[in-house]
This record gives structure tokens, C-alpha cells and sequence, in this order.
């Protein structure tokens, strides 16, 4: 793991509840140790050459990583919780981790691919996502891929709405309360057998235009969208812009 550095700030607008610490952005470790892998791995693995450099951000406790690294990519994972990254050092000892905020991180050496998951790129303070996607452009090789996920088509509107995993538990999209200027405060909550979490954040509404827009902004263009619904982003590097 590289030095840690002060990630102890709060982002604003975000919190949650339940069991264990709760990182800056509201998640919780304990809740996120639990969470079943989605389809995620198989969507970035498909879009990637085998044996790939990859700089995931925004790791979590690993749900993505750990299988990533399974298909024998050569992750680095990147987060601003020294909590979280403990779990994926348990999950993966082999993996590098990263303690720092996405925005600021700023490393000697670039990837053949960079993973921007979590609907990140939907923060609702622009400077913020600017840093977010400048530091994908900063450290992707020029001929490499940046990979971005977006909210789905009715996330901010289909609500409330739950989904009930095979792993047995609940994920609720409870309220998303608009709080201006297009940015809406999201609540979701997970409820266990055992145990219940909450998260609260602010989710900026993006239409595909203004999507890439952002995009363009820091140096990058949508080669394709890698799934129907549009939730998952195949971005290339323009040449001669650097994040």
C-alpha cells in the first residue's frame, strides 16, 4: 500500500447509517464486505486485452477487484477509505492499493486501462467530476481504454424501486429528492437478514450529450457503449490532450 495520506473529510452531501465505520462518501465497509459481485467483471473484462494493466477507482472493498485480478488482470485499487482498502488487502493480497482521493491521485506511471465504476462520474460538483475524469486521462497509456459507468435510463425517476439478490438481501432506491440545479439527493438502503445500512448522496442528472461533453473536456471520446442500456462507457484518449 502507498503512504497514506489525510482522507478523513467528509464529502458534503453524503452520509450513512448501520453497522461499522462509514467511509467519506457515506458506504459502508461492513455492507460493502457483503455485497454480491454483479456483472460488472464481465463487462470490463470483456472490453480489455487478457493480462491488462488495470487502475480501478473508487475500489471499495474489492467487489470488483478481487475477480478482475482472478481473470488475471494486474489491478491497482485506488480509494480514500484506509478502511476499505484493508478489506481488499485481506481479499487480494497481491493487489496494490492506493489510499487517496480520485481527484487528487497522481501516480509516476500509466495504465492500459482505467476503471471509473460506481456512477462516480455522476458527482454533483462539477469541478469534482472534472478531477474525477482528468485523472483517467492522466494516467491511461495513449493507445489504452477508460472505462466509465453511468446511471441507467430511469434511475432518478423509478423510484422507490428494490431489488431483491439471489444472496439474500435487499437493495432499495428509497427517494431522490431534487435539491437543485439538476442534482438530486439519493437515498438507498440495504436491509439483510441481520443487519440494515443506509447511504445518502447527491447525484447529478447527466444526459448522454452533456455525458460526453464532460468527457471531451478532459481529453477523452465514447468509442462505444459496451451494453444496451448504456450504463457502461468504452472512452478512448484524444491524442495530444492530457488530463
Amino acid at each position: 500500500m502507498s503512504e497514506p495520506r489525510n482522507t478523513d473529510r467528509k464529502r458534503t452531501g453524503h452520509g450513512g447509517t448501520g453497522p461499522g465505520p462509514i467511509t467519506p462518501d457515506g458506504c459502508a465497509v461492513d455492507l460493502y464486505r457483503r455485497l454480491a459481485v454483479g456483472t460488472e467483471p464481465e463487462v470490463i473484462g470483456a472490453a480489455l486485452p487478457p493480462g491488462a494493466t488495470l487502475l480501478e477507482l473508487g475500489s471499495g472493498a474489492g467487489r470488483v477487484t478481487v475477480p478482475l485480478a482472478e481473470r488475471g488482470f494486474a489491478v491497482t485499487a485506488v480509494d480514500e477509505s484506509a478502511e476499505m482498502l484493508a478489506v481488499v488487502g485481506e481479499r487480494a493480497p497481491d493487489v496494490e492499493t492506493v489510499l487517496s482521493p480520485i481527484e487528487e491521485l497522481r501516480l509516476p506511471r500509466r495504465f492500459d486501462a482505467v476503471v471509473l465504476g460506481s456512477f462516480l462520474v455522476h458527482t454533483a460538483d462539477h469541478r469534482t467530476r472534472q478531477g474525477l475524469l482528468e485523472t483517467c486521462r492522466r494516467h491511461v497509456k495513449d493507445d489504452g481504454h477508460v472505462l466509465v459507468q453511468r446511471e441507467g435510463p430511469g434511475y432518478h425517476d423509478d423510484v422507490p424501486r428494490e431489488r431483491h439478490d439471489p444472496a439474500g438481501y435487499t437493495v432499495r432506491i428509497a427517494a431522490t429528492d431534487p435539491v437543485g440545479d439538476g442534482v438530486d439527493r439519493v437515498l438507498c438502503e440495504y436491509v439483510f437478514p441481520d443487519a440494515r445500512w443506509t447511504q445518502t448522496f447527491l447525484s447529478r442528472r447527466l444526459s448522454p450529450e452533456a455525458f460526453e461533453g464532460h468527457l471531451a473536456e478532459a481529453g477523452l471520446a465514447v468509442e462505444r457503449y459496451l451494453t444496451d442500456d448504456g450504463t457502461w462507457v468504452l472512452a478512448r484518449p484524444v491524442p495530444g490532450v492530457s488530463g
